[in-house]
């Protein structure tokens, strides 16, 4: 009977089920915990601080790396019962042990230093991992020197970066503490030469960079120069004005070794190219002149506190790709040369809203969103510091607007015309209402409206600092269903508009660009008189301010609408945008450039996606932000 139903059973499918049971993980572990505390099975005994610990030479080698290779390599320390962990506290191993049986540990203040010492010297990875992590999120101004300093004892290197950048981001706030000078001259110089953003000006860096020196002593006269020369060597010089150097050495005392750190001082900025080498006088009891200094002002950048860490990027804000609508913000920095996501506008998915950057600050103001399929338009604004990394709101403007311009004049952000759910309860159809944001007091003021009802038009502004101009430029546009070649402008310190020469062609959804004495014209399209029929503008057209005349400078390689414009330098960007009115595989991802200087156009590296109705504008970028890239997507034909 027996072997008939064997065999019946192989006739048949095996039906198979593969169990695994998500306990069996934490029962193996008990069950060894339970075998440990009832001290069965054991076969190893470690010695640490002169305590002996038994435990399993199988769970030992099973979660550390040390323990593996001494069991199963040919060592010495395999073949003993008895194994002594020099250096290693009997804390430490305790609750190494512990986790090794539990899978859990306790990590406070008290035990980090030992839990860590054992993690890393009987190479338990997940350990020494969560400690750094714990010690990172533990990190303030009154232990980042203690925190750095065992970051650096155990080859922590990414803790051991997280603390240089919070030191540099809390520099001014950190050089007030004692701890400050508890750094050793290698942390110090390592903190002003790792490249990350500072908090404070550059005078600044230098101040604080005199005050540690001064509070250095028991150095013979060799080692206290080359001391200062290599932490002089880390100040940035050139973001430092020759008068802020000269004020700084003249509030120092008088004795021979402020002295002669004085003229380390001049020496160094005289290396740097800061000071005319021949106008320094080091003698007598003051090493400075007072025309010693009389160099070219700063070269940093002036909306920048400290450029340090900092660079120019291509920010691409919002708009259109293949998924739709997007908040999503980009950014390309020259040094990495990959686009990758910085931060998303923090309101419902929206589109034609107004951007303009500010002391650094990136402005994201109005624009309207789709709601039970109708187009909803608002008021409200936000700020984005790209060195904090953190989105602020700001009160919203006096009406909501969409499809309008938004440019900086004199530290001020003006709105000018647009669309509004209000425009069908006013009357007047003649004016297009305007208004202005005070950051300081962070509210909106009404303008003197511009003349005629403009909407998708453009605009930039133009300062002259040396005559006291400071002007803003409105060209084109919409007025109702008509493509307007029309451009005011309106003077902040008269509050009042005026006409000025015509484009050469009408343009809508263009962008305009204020280049040292121009200003530019680009993207766009116009009407059809015959046709109807929408024409993208295919030039490049320079408005001479002073002279109030236009020219055509260049033709377009590829002319487009709704693309992201930028200058950069001598350079115009456009970025994606819509190659034609065609319903289907009318987008680009496409990257070109113009150099004014040269008269030449380039073609770079594609957007990784289609884009269209974005905005782009430049901000100073941390280099040291470890960010997704953006993903490729298929581009079709563009």
């Amino acid at each position: 009977m027996t072997r008939v139903r064997e065999w019946g059973l192989q006739d048949r499918p095996l039906n198979t089920v593969n169990f695994e049971s998500p306990s069996h993980t934490g029962t193996l572990l008990s069950g060894l915990n339970t075998l440990r505390a009832k001290g069965l099975l054991l076969d190893v005994t470690l010695v640490a601080d002169g305590e002996a610990f038994q435990a399993h030479r199988v769970v030992l080698a099973s979660c550390s790396d040390y323990f593996r290779a001494m069991f199963t390599d040919a060592m010495r320390e395999s073949r003993q019962s008895k194994i002594c962990l020099n250096g290693v506290s009997a804390a430490g191993i305790r609750l190494l042990l512990d986790y090794a049986y539990t899978s859990r540990l306790a990590l406070n203040l008290a035990n980090i230093q030992d839990v860590l010492s054992a993690a890393s010297h009987i190479q338990v990875v997940a350990v020494v991992e969560a400690c750094s992590n714990y010690l990172q999120a533990q990190l303030d101004l009154e232990n980042c020197v203690d925190i750095v300093t065992i970051a650096e004892t155990y080859s922590l290197s990414q803790l051991r970066r997280r603390v240089y950048r919070f030191m540099s981001a809390h520099l001014c706030e950190f050089s007030q503490t004692p701890d400050f000078h508890r750094l050793a001259l290698q942390q110090f110089e390592h903190l002003l030469g790792c490249d990350f953003p500072v908090d404070c000006p550059e005078v600044d860096v230098l101040r604080i960079v005199l005050r540690w020196l001064q509070g250095v002593d028991n150095l013979s006269h060799t080692q206290r120069v080359n001391c200062v020369q290599r932490l002089l060597r880390r100040v940035h010089f050139s973001e430092i004005s020759a008068w802020e150097v000269e004020t700084l050495l003249a509030k120092m005392k008088h004795s021979p070794v402020e002295q002669q750190l004085c003229r380390l001082v001049v020496a160094e900025a005289c290396r740097q190219g800061r000071i005319r080498a021949s106008s320094v006088s080091t003698s007598g009891s003051n090493p400075l002149t007072p025309c010693a200094l009389a160099v070219t002002s700063p070269a940093g950048p002036s909306n920048l506190v400290n450029s340090r860490g900092m660079e120019l990027a291509v920010v691409k804000v919002g708009g259109f790709g293949l998924a739709g609508i997007t908040n999503e913000i980009t950014y390309f920095l020259p040094s990495a040369g990959k686009w990758k996501h910085l931060t998303t506008i923090p309101h419902v998915e929206q589109c034609n809203f107004g951007t303009a950057v500010l002391d650094n600050e990136l402005y994201v103001v109005g624009g309207c969103f789709n709601q039970s399929l109708q187009e909803n338009i608002h008021p409200f604004g936000f700020r984005y510091s790209p060195r904090s990394n953190k989105w602020t709101t700001m009160a919203p403007m006096q009406r909501e607007r969409c499809r309008f311009s938004l440019n900086v004049v004199l530290g001020r952000l003006y709105a000018i015309g647009g669309a509004s759910e209000m425009d069908d309860e006013v009357a007047d159809d003649e004016v297009s209402a305007c208004e202005c944001y005070d950051p300081e007091t962070d509210s909106w003021e009404s303008v003197s409206p511009l003349p005629g009802f403009r909407t998708q038009h453009a605009g930039a502004s133009w300062s002259r600092q040396s005559e006291n101009l400071h002007w803003l430029f409105v060209s084109g546009g919409l007025d109702r269903d008509v493509v307007l070649t029309s451009m005011r402008r309106y003077d902040v310190s008269s509050d009042t508009w005026v006409s000025k020469a015509p484009m050469l062609t009408p343009r809508a959804d263009h962008v305009m660009l204020s280049m040292g004495e121009r200003v530019f014209v680009c993207g766009g399209w116009y009407e059809d008189t015959e046709t109807g029929n929408r024409v993208l503008a295919d030039t490049i057209d320079a408005y001479d301010v002073m002279s109030d005349t236009w020219e055509t400078i260049t033709n377009v390689p590829t002319p487009r609408y709704h693309a992201g414009i930028v200058g950069v330098d001598s350079k115009i960007f456009f970025i994606g945008g819509f190659l034609s009115d065609a319903m289907f595989d009318r987008a680009t991802a496409v990257i070109e450039s113009y150099d004014l200087d040269s008269d030449t156009w380039s073609t770079g590296e594609k957007y990784p996606q289609d884009i269209w109705e974005h905005t782009c504008v430049t901000l100073y970028i941390p280099r040291c932000r470890d960010d997704m890239e953006v993903m490729v997507a298929n581009h079709g034909r563009s």
